[in-house]
């Protein structure tokens, strides 16, 4: 394969750009894993965004991209990707930890079914990323094996659970990770870090395979738990759901436009959303390019979920969704986080001290959701802005989330630590 060497700020490129690089032969699999490679070496140790990193493996499977690209035998846009994998999904033959220090020499021998999915579709498994221990925490902080560092400043919380690989996006180690998302595990971290965290409707990534064989889960957070997926764009986070996606379990929505004529939404800004003083200033700039985007917008009111109430009417409840929060909008708008990123020292108590509020009424009602950066507070951190549609219309809330991207002045700004 001839090829141009990719330059160290390329990693930083979308992946859709480097993907369609590699389709055309402009730079090859082994290069854009080197140079991946080349970021983890330099910036791990003061990122701590990895649990396990595959060097050796992510070449061998670079060398096959690259051989199977050159006889013509291209798989779609995520071969020859180097993607990460958050360390609660199993993975043949390499440690799964869930940042749990009895899991610290697990190995299972199975791939999780999404992990799978990655692999047949050419995809290159780079490492493990970090994580709150099991899940369960929203601040990043807690892992045996060290907490995922925020790259936009240290001093700051990176969010979780989904910690490490909001941080390994943001800084460019890697093009798109696999996630989990029970209460805003995957968009609370791309708030904090500034990228793009999405979760589909329940049930529209085949969770299987997470810690699989340990004791499973309570009820609740199987009713809860999403898969997520983090990138550095919306069409990126696209790309990698469509590969993802479970067909079979995920009823795509009626409106869905493909290449055709779009319709314009109907966007509902949520009005019952407390938030800080930094929060609603990036907010209301957010909707001053919302509103220019030709859309109907009005006021709404977001069904943020009371969690004391418990699951018992979960069912029923997600069947009335619809009609109860989206009969006059297609979509939903509201900050992500209803503070700005919290300090470490503020943090360090309360394993869930950054409030999931704002984000955990899309799992129990099982609603596609997508952080999209917003803008900076006073400090320079990012702040998330957040779309969410009703089950099944994933489509409609990327493309508006994609839309506001493209017209918002943070769309492209990334930590290059």
């Amino acid at each position: 394969m001839k090829a141009t060497r990719t330059p160290q700020n390329d990693a930083l490129q979308d992946l859709r750009e480097v993907s369609e690089a590699i389709r055309r032969r402009l730079v090859s699999p082994v290069e854009v894993v080197t140079t991946c490679l080349d970021r983890i070496e330099r910036l791990q140790p003061r990122l701590n965004a990895f649990i396990t990193v595959t060097a050796d493996v992510a070449l061998r499977a670079a060398k096959a991209a690259e051989k199977e690209i050159d006889q013509g035998r291209w798989k779609g846009h995520l071969h020859g990707i180097p993607v990460g994998v958050k360390d609660f999904y199993d993975t043949a033959g390499l440690r799964t930890t869930a940042a749990f220090e009895r899991f610290r020499d697990r190995i299972p021998k199975k791939d999780a079914v999404a992990v799978e999915k990655l692999k047949r579709a050419g995809a290159i498994v780079i490492g493990k990323t970090n994580m709150h221990k099991l899940g369960m925490g929203t601040t990043g902080l807690d892992s045996c094996f060290g907490p995922a560092i925020n790259p936009w400043n240290a001093n700051h919380i990176p969010g979780g659970s989904s910690s490490g690989s909001a941080a390994a996006i943001a800084s460019g180690l890697c093009y798109a990770t696999l996630d989990t998302d029970a209460i805003g595990s995957c968009r609370l971290p791309a708030a904090c870090c500034g990228v793009v965290g999405f979760k589909g409707s329940y049930g529209a990534i085949d969770l299987k395979g997470i810690l699989d064989g340990e004791q499973p889960p309570d009820d609740t957070i199987r009713w809860l738990s999403h898969a997520g997926i983090t990138t550095r764009s919306v069409q990126d986070a696209a790309l990698v759901f469509e590969l993802l996606e479970d067909r079979h379990n995920n009823r795509h929505s009626p409106g869905r436009d493909g290449d055709g004529p779009q319709k314009s939404l109907r966007i509902g800004v949520a009005d019952n959303c407390k938030m800080d003083e930094e929060v609603s200033r990036v907010f209301e700039k957010a909707l001053t390019a919302i509103r220019s985007l030709g859309h109907v917008v009005s006021r709404a009111s977001a069904p943020l979920t009371d969690f004391s109430k418990g699951i018992a009417k979960i069912e029923s409840d997600r069947k009335e969704i619809g009609r109860l929060a989206f009969k006059d909008v297609d979509v939903l708008v509201l900050p992500t986080t209803a503070t700005a990123t919290l300090t470490i020292g503020g943090a360090r108590e309360n394993p869930l001290a950054l409030s999931p509020e704002l984000t955990m009424f899309a799992n129990y009602y099982g609603l596609p959701a997508v952080s999209v950066p917003a803008g900076t507070d006073g400090r320079g951190l990012p702040v998330g802005l957040q779309f969410v549609a009703k089950p099944a219309d994933e489509d409609v809330v990327l493309r508006l989330a994609s839309q506001y991207e493209a017209a918002a002045e943070f769309a492209k700004r990334h930590r290059m630590t």
